[in-house]
């Protein structure tokens, strides 16, 4: 059997953490980097940047349904796979590895094509204008193309990432967004694509990206192994699959009806420079959920692969370690904000107009993120645990159920109507981050009871 970095049943739970959250921060990180740094070159297109970067934040709702297509495949099934490995099941871990990777295929072929039949529509239905309607159709034109590499580059490197091998699954992300930053000024600037270019920077990445992970589940080191009987659609293996992962599936589609929500009511009230705030302030709070997430996924092997070998005191001592890091980690970040708002504002563009507005939103938009860490930690470890029903009703709650409807219900109470669409998102994080940690304080005890009694008999947890 290769070697593993990590022993995820054995290695002390701070060290671990230390070591799978590590590299799922960097890699989360450098994920979101695909994206805002298109943005960040997008933005200082002479003369058009501010229209620019409005149009690519248009197409933001595809991107994220896009990327939240493999965490309803990649998320589900790792976590799927690593509790079947802690039970000592390899080949019913093999199955869920080959039946995802089709379903992925299939899935990509569908949203390419789709997409690209309805795509100047679905723009303007997003909140497209003539003026920033050519730039958004330019660059999704591109992306679609690419949306088979996005899709087994982000899917199934939870494969990787959910047997131990976090710097494997980190440099799957690093390869990529490297090949991005080279390639982006050479295509937007260099060969004068402008937005087209960074469309095309991006795929190029990523396919990069989704050789390397082909490579290392064919590899020897990887105990998960592509095989080529269990590469087809096995409605038995998958749907338990879908089941789990619809809920991180939620989180980040549901971003694209959120993205929708917010353009639209911004169109109304404020027009394209409220859009371009929004644009800004979304890469943002892009860059630190990327941030949250890594964190979560960094405890998620350790919890699902314990949880599946019975070591109840594991699971405990895992949450606690990442429920307080996550909460330090959101307050930290929300200080930085509220602080500093146009250092991170000047990121991305730096045109005074834009600027001022986008300042004072940023801050408005970013007052409840302190209570993020509440809300990824407890739902995140609800995913490894295979708690499908909740984990959906939580990603459903925050931004379906509190969201989207108080975008369009705030400003009917405030003077200034783009003030109150901004408001709705730090009030759907506190309420939402509230329920959350109570249902769990109040769910996790019994599952880890039940767990016990299955594994080792009637046991106190």
């Amino acid at each position: 059997m290769a070697k593993r970095e990590n022993d995820l049943g054995r290695d002390p739970i701070g060290p671990l953490l230390v070591r799978l959250a590590v590299p799922a921060v960097t890699a989360q990180l450098v994920n979101a980097l695909y994206n805002i740094v298109d943005r960040m070159y997008i933005g200082h297109i002479e003369g058009v940047g501010d229209l620019a970067l409005t149009g690519l934040g248009i197409c933001f709702p595809v991107i994220m349904f896009v990327s939240a297509i493999s965490a309803l495949v990649g998320m589900g099934g790792g976590s799927r796979a690593v509790v079947r490995m802690g039970e000592g099941k390899m080949e019913e871990a093999n199955a869920i590895l080959g039946s995802c990777t089709a379903l992925l295929v299939l899935l990509s072929i569908l949203v390419t094509a789709g997409f690209q039949v309805v795509r100047e529509p679905m723009l303007l239905l997003f909140g497209a204008t003539e003026n920033t309607l050519s730039y958004a159709s330019d660059y999704l034109t591109i992306y679609l193309w690419g949306t088979i590499f996005v899709e087994i580059s982000l899917g199934l490197n939870f494969f990787i990432t959910s047997q131990g091998f976090s710097t494997v699954s980190m440099a799957t992300v690093l390869i990529g967004a490297v090949t991005n930053i080279v390639l982006d000024p050479i295509f937007i600037f260099g060969f004068g694509m402008g937005v087209q270019g960074a469309a095309l920077a991006t795929i190029t990445a990523q396919a990069v990206s989704a050789v390397w992970v082909l490579r290392f589940l064919s590899g020897k080191r990887t105990r998960l192994r592509f095989q080529r009987r269990y590469f087809r659609l096995d409605g038995r293996v998958l749907a338990p699959v879908l089941a789990v992962g619809v809920s991180p599936f939620i989180m980040q589609s549901t971003e694209s009806l959120v993205n929708i929500s917010f353009n639209s009511s911004l169109k109304a009230f404020g027009g394209d420079p409220a859009v371009g705030a929004m644009t800004i302030c979304s890469s943002i709070m892009q860059i630190f959920s990327m941030l949250f997430q890594g964190l979560s996924q960094g405890a998620q092997p350790i919890v699902g692969f314990n949880y599946g070998a019975g070591q109840i005191d594991r699971v405990k001592k895992t949450f606690r370690l990442l429920f307080f890091s996550s909460l330090a980690f959101s307050t930290a970040a929300w200080g930085a904000i509220e602080l500093f708002p146009q250092v991170f504002v000047s990121i991305f563009n730096d045109e005074p107009e834009l600027v001022s507005i986008a300042v004072w939103t940023l801050r408005v938009y970013a007052a409840g993120m302190f209570m993020l860490g509440i809300q990824f930690s407890c739902q995140q470890t609800f995913v490894a645990l295979g708690e499908a029903k909740v984990s959906l009703f939580l990603a459903l709650l925050r931004k379906i159920i509190l969201l989207i409807p108080l975008i369009f219900i705030l400003p009917n109470f405030f003077t200034d109507k783009v003030l109150g669409v901004f408001v709705a998102e730090p009030a759907a994080d506190v309420l939402a981050a509230t329920t959350t940690g109570l249902i769990f304080l109040w769910r996790f005890p019994r599952i880890l009871r039940r767990r016990a009694q299955e594994t080792h008999g009637p046991k106190t947890v």
